[in-house]
């Protein structure tokens, strides 16, 4: 398939990035970001499906209520004119209609690609997504949960207002807004996790107290706490890492806990890895995955899916630390001494051939979109 990604350079654009590059690498990706905008025809121009996600969130009421609908009409127009496009995603929002400036332009902005775009024999589904949350959203844009991590980090205490409120994690919004490009026309809305405003707090608080001291882990048994751990320790990447383990050494020898995970078990294994051999080239969209070197030298490179910096840790068994992958980096380990290294690796889960979570890209590409599966 030939997709269109409008926002892609935003929160809920990189998700849906990741998740295509992992799933659908075949697919032809047009990433139309806020620099392309200018460019909006000519990258629309060849493709089956648009995924309108570009929207303004923040704003004066003025800019909320109109700004959705004109960049809904600009796509309609791009849509309308490239002859190829069949259909139009619209990531909407469950506030749409809600009397809000916001709900208002976003209730508009649907209603005008429906009837503009019926003209041309142009589908739309309307997917009205609940409150998002995920790894690398920006505090005070994307989400109250980006928020509250922001909050929890730096030893502060927001004023709460606690109610019900559905979640959804980016992961499964992105899944809902592949669906929708291969399902019916009309209005969906995709499930989210009941919770509260004052649990998520209570849990983001449990995760700070036992993660940042010594590296333990919660009970990670949950998708739901799971993620909202992910989205988590991904703000902590990379100033909180290495985590320092301390050994425990007398006349027997060392003895080193690598993993306390507070009631779940996961997957711990070892490998052996000769000098100048890398493993890993891969990322994960929900897996946690931790690296402990436990004899001789690595380095153990990450690199954030679509950009080009690389986060490097040189780690030594002779002062084991942990390094703990965040979702949508791919990283590496490889041996950098002149001996073979011992490597402890734990995963959350038990691994899975059917579905591994595991998504092969190289930390250090030679030409990385092409390797990404952008053109």
């Amino acid at each position: 398939m030939r997709l269109a990604i409008t926002g892609a350079d935003g929160f809920l654009g990189w998700h849906l990035r990741i998740r295509l590059a992992a799933l659908r690498p075949d697919d032809s990706v047009a990433a139309i970001g806020l620099d392309d905008w200018p460019r909006l025809a000519e990258l629309v121009a060849g493709a089956d499906v648009v995924l309108h996600l570009a929207g303004i969130n923040r704003a004066a009421d003025a800019e909320l209520e109109d700004g959705n609908v004109s960049l809904a009409r600009e796509v309609a127009t791009a849509a309308a004119a490239s002859g190829s496009v069949k259909r139009v995603v619209y990531a909407n929002s469950v506030q749409a209609g809600n009397g809000t400036p916001y709900g208002t332009g976003k209730l508009a902005a649907a209603e005008l690609l429906t009837s503009t775009l019926a003209e041309h024999g142009i589908s739309v589904v309307d997917v009205r997504l609940p409150n998002l949350f995920g790894e690398h959203g920006r505090p005070n844009y994307n989400s109250f949960v980006a928020t509250f991590v922001d909050k929890v980090i730096a030893g502060e205490s927001p004023e709460i207002q606690d109610r019900p409120i559905s979640l959804l994690h980016a992961q499964g919004a992105a899944q809902a807004i592949l669906d929708a490009a291969a399902g019916d026309p009309g209005v969906v809305f995709p499930e989210g996790h009941q919770t509260s405003v004052v649990e998520v707090w209570n849990l983001l608080q449990g995760f700070h107290r036992l993660y940042v001291p010594s590296g333990d882990l919660p009970d990670l048994a949950e998708p739901f706490t799971r993620d909202l751990f992910n989205t988590y320790r991904a703000a902590l990447f990379p100033a909180h890492y290495p985590v320092r383990l301390q050994p425990r050494s007398d006349d027997r020898g060392r003895l080193v806990e690598t993993v306390r995970c507070h009631g779940s078990g996961g997957q711990t294994f070892v490998s052996t890895t000769h000098p100048g051999i890398t493993r890993g080239e891969h990322y994960h969209l929900h897996k946690v995955e931790r690296f402990v070197v436990l004899d001789g030298s690595a380095e153990i490179a990450l690199r954030k899916m679509f950009t080009d910096e690389v986060v490097a840790f040189n780690v030594t068994g002779d002062e084991p630390v942990a390094v703990d992958m965040p979702v949508g980096w791919t990283h590496n380990i490889t041996a950098t001494g002149d001996r073979t290294i011992t490597t402890q690796f734990w995963t959350d889960s038990l691994f899975d051939p059917e579905a591994p979570d595991t998504y092969w890209t190289k930390v250090r590409p030679a030409n990385e979109a092409a390797s990404e599966g952008q053109k």
